[in-house]
């Protein structure tokens, strides 16, 4: 790459013409057969929405989806601009302000962007935005002061992307669906639009971190959704040389905390937990046969940053995910010793170090939709320079999640968090519930703000967040036992948490519902159908109803975890095993009331996959009430159709669990 491709200077890059937003492009990808308009449904039709007064309890459910907080955020690399992004207009914007406070200034406008990149001199942002979430996003690039934008590469239908890094020279790796064949190749691209083909895949590779000298690129090969194998990329001979690829059968993660290089180049630090249950801090010097561990834990070692002078780094900061909390950690790798940490309120952290030590921590907690800390550890000090939007809200009158275990019917030890109205009563009068089962299905509930959980809880409703068997963040073992013919293991394990609650006294157990979106949209199908008379009701977001359409047309983001975690849909027993056990063979056992949702342009579960569950339950004389949204993907990215659907879901929920309908 030449001097000039580098980056374009202020005054040509202010020359070009504006980007063309992924989302103004015209797009049809996302479902293999597209929307029954056929089917009765609600969908949002921008009627204005009532939230009552500041002050006034309980609350209405638009003022906990108004709280609001920066999401991803990044440093400047001189350490003076942190770079966010920002759902407060309606949709996530790019947005900049300096790192020692002061009023944040919006960059983008109507782009959805998720995570804002700096490029590596600091002279603009890279971000991604696609249509209506249907993950095909093009690449732009913007100054920070919003005065000039260009497309760096353009939207393609069908072409899914996965950024990885930047080298210093400006040019970026990234995973591509372009040659069409559902498989992620690596590509390397640069600011002036070009793009080459590095490495072809069988499956699904993924660039991560490309080392300081450029030399180098990290590559995972997906193994399942909570394993991968791990690869050294030389990006000049375009070779690719094994650094972890552990048998099959004891899969592992090498991607739990990111990847931090050394300065110089000669090696790097990762988070593993090959032979062992939980991520553990390690280190790989390149030209060595294996790695070292740097540390034993006895939970995942997340979130890892490297910063400080000199050639190896001097401060090496992460996070210990706890039973879904966050606890800050240190380390200088110079003087061989701890660094002390500063106490930030409780919940999960995101960190970005730059320059001599300082550490930006973006907090998301219980009691915090977002926060902004800029912290230098070495020196003691820590300020607040981005305050959560509470939109009217007493954060004191917030609840904590209870940490709770308990034995399933086969020994199996399973976790999660329970959120209990303040004064619940216990045995006769214990309060109803809602099951809010996380997607994944390799995923956590973990202690973040959760505005329907806080305005349910409010309202006198608990709410149990289940880590049932193959969540993650409680041991490599737990997270394979519901694999392929154990999938129903987990879905159990719904009813043994339940009943263990119920039993304890805190939970009326005859006034519980479940819900869930995408995997946990699976989850509330499979657990009405498969134990009828256990949950009065359910709420179904975007779902896998049959696995074997699922399967077939799932995404490329979804192909190559797909064949390790449900078995390989070409082969004849898997598509037998699945047409026998998926919630639509047995709708005709589901016996109670489900709301269902989904997004016409969802690229991961196509709407087919709700819709004949809507019409299956209408069919049998169930309530099955439905809500379209046409201009969504997988979940709910606008604020407007988060409000009109969570007041949705909010009255059916209180109306079937026998409450006052919300108002």
């Amino acid at each position: 790459m030449t001097p000039r491709s580098l980056w374009l200077a202020t005054a040509a890059f202010a020359a070009l013409p504006v980007a063309a937003l992924a989302q103004d492009t015209e797009e049809s990808f996302g479902g293999a057969k597209g929307a029954d308009l056929s089917i009765e449904a609600m969908e949002p039709d921008g009627s204005d929405v009532t939230i009552g007064r500041a002050g006034e309890y309980p609350a209405d459910i638009a003022r906990y989806l108004l709280a609001s907080g920066p999401g991803a955020a990044n440093l400047s690399p001189d350490g003076k601009t942190i770079a966010f992004s920002w759902d407060v207009t309606g949709q996530s914007e790019l947005w900049v302000m300096p790192s020692g406070g002061g009023v944040p200034k919006q960059v983008t406008f109507r782009t959805g962007v998720r995570a804002p990149v700096w490029t590596p001199d600091g002279s603009a942002l890279f971000y991604s935005a696609d249509r209506d979430g249907n993950e095909q996003p093009g690449y732009f690039a913007i100054t920070p002061d919003g005065q000039a934008e260009i497309e760096v590469l353009p939207a393609a239908r069908g072409d899914f992307r996965q950024f990885g890094d930047f080298a210093a020279d400006g040019s970026f790796v990234y995973a591509s669906t372009a040659r069409g064949t559902g498989v992620f190749d690596v590509y390397r691209g640069t600011l002036n639009g070009e793009s080459e083909l590095i490495v072809e895949a069988e499956l699904g590779l993924a660039p991560r971190s490309i080392s300081p000298d450029g030399k180098f690129a990290l590559v995972t090969e997906t193994v399942g959704e909570d394993a991968d194998n791990l690869f050294l990329l030389d990006l000049a001979t375009k070779a690719m040389t094994t650094i972890s690829k552990p048998p099959a059968e004891d899969r592992a993660s090498h991607t739990l905390g990111g990847f931090e290089w050394m300065p110089n180049s000669s090696g790097f630090y990762f988070s593993t937990n090959v032979d062992r249950e939980y991520g553990t801090l390690s280190f790989y010097r390149l030209g060595s046969e294996t790695f070292a561990r740097v540390f034993e834990t006895e939970s995942d070692v997340e979130n890892l940053e490297l910063c400080g002078g000199g050639p190896g780094g001097q401060y090496l900061y992460w996070t210990q995910n706890e039973d879904g909390f966050d606890v800050l950690r240190g380390w200088h790798t110079v003087e061989k010793r701890p660094i002390t940490m500063p106490e930030l309120p409780e919940g999960n952290y995101a960190l970005d170090c730059e320059g001599d030590g300082q550490l930006l921590v973006r907090v998301n907690g219980w009691q915090t939709p977002g926060e902004i800390w800029m912290t230098n550890p070495i020196a003691g000090t820590a300020e607040k320079v981005f305050a959560a939007n509470y939109a009217g809200l007493d954060p004191d009158r917030l609840v904590r999640p209870k940490v709770v275990r308990y034995r399933a019917r086969d020994g199996v030890e399973l976790q999660g968090l329970l959120y209990l109205p303040d004064g619940a009563s216990i045995g006769e009068n214990a309060p109803p519930v809602v099951f809010s089962v996380h997607g994944g299905p390799t995923a956590q509930s973990q202690a973040t703000y959760d505005p329907i959980a806080q305005y349910h809880v409010a309202r006198g409703v608990a709410v149990f967040e289940p880590n049932v068997r193959g969540s993650t963040g409680l041991g490599r073992t737990y997270t394979t036992l519901d694999d392929r013919e154990n999938r129903l293991d987990s879905v159990r394990d719904l009813v043994d948490m339940k009943n263990a609650l119920a039993a304890d006294g805190l939970i009326d157990g005859d006034r519980a519902a479940v819900m869930g979106g995408s995997y946990g949209g699976y989850a509330v199908n499979a657990v009405l159908a498969e134990y009828p008379g256990n949950f009065a009701a359910g709420v179904s977001l975007f779902g896998v109803a049959d696995w074997v359409t699922a399967l077939e047309i799932a995404s490329p983001a979804l192909k190559a975890s797909d064949r390790i975690e449900y078995g390989d849909i070409t082969e004849e027993r898997w598509k037998e095993y699945y047409t026998v056990n998926s919630p639509i063979r047995k709708a005709d056992q589901i016996n109670v009331p489900v709301l269902y949702s989904h997004g016409v342009m969802d690229p991961r579960i196509d709407i087919y996959e709700t819709e004949v569950m809507v019409k299956t339950l209408r069919a049998n004389g169930i309530e099955a009430p439905f809500v379209r949204i046409p201009d969504e993907g997988h979940g709910w990215r606008k604020l407007s159709n988060q409000l009109f659907y969570y007041r949705k879901q909010a009255e059916f929920i209180e109306k079937q669990l026998g409450l006052t309908e919300a108002e």
